[in-house]
């Protein structure tokens, strides 16, 4: 594991694993939300966070967080391997309104500079619809371009911790937990 894409719904644990697989694997992380907003929550343009994206895949080796499903078709193909953190959305919208109340006062580390955590109902709503609206075109676009990649689906916090507990240094890209698919 070299180059190492994670995608799933948001609250789901995907800058956590981010972090701690970073750190196992002595790997640097790209954070897309860092490379997406702005201050006060404003949207990069599409053309520029496409080319943010781009350069930061040139690197030879990464850990790539991040949903931006306008992205799929540069981080998919460029990925050895793909986990899909399959969360219940109960799990993710608990994660989410958490993480709301923990960082208020702050920012959080893998999110951009002035962008500080409020309680914001329309994305605890795309949160809940994001199994009936997100996951039939993720599945589309692992078909379309993960299709090369490794694909880890972790659907409990079990199956997490047993993925980066396996994960090692020179590991060869082994690493596929117990009760995980490496092929959905």
């Amino acid at each position: 594991m070299r180059r190492v894409l994670i995608v799933g719904n948001s609250g789901g644990g995907k800058s956590t694993l981010a972090r701690a697989l970073g750190e196992a694997l002595g790997l640097p992380v790209i954070h897309l939300d860092v490379l997406y907003w702005q201050p006060a929550w404003t949207p990069t343009d599409e053309a520029t966070f496409r080319g943010k994206v781009a350069a930061a895949l040139a690197a030879p080796s990464w850990i790539c967080d991040g949903n931006f499903g306008g992205s799929w078709d540069l981080r998919m193909p460029r990925a050895d391997t793909i986990v899909w953190l399959d969360m219940p959305r109960l799990v993710c919208l608990a994660r989410a309104i958490w993480r709301a109340a923990t960082y208020r006062d702050g920012a959080r580390p893998d999110m951009a500079e002035g962008c500080r955590e409020k309680f914001d109902l329309d994305f605890y709503r795309f949160i809940w619809s994001y199994d009936r609206k997100v996951k039939p075109r993720l599945q589309a676009a692992l078909a379309t371009h993960g299709a090369r990649a490794r694909l880890i689906r972790l659907r409990s916090n079990r199956e997490v911790a047993a993925f980066l507990a396996q994960a090692a240094p020179g590991d060869g890209g082994s690493v596929l937990p117990n009760g995980a698919s490496g092929s959905e």
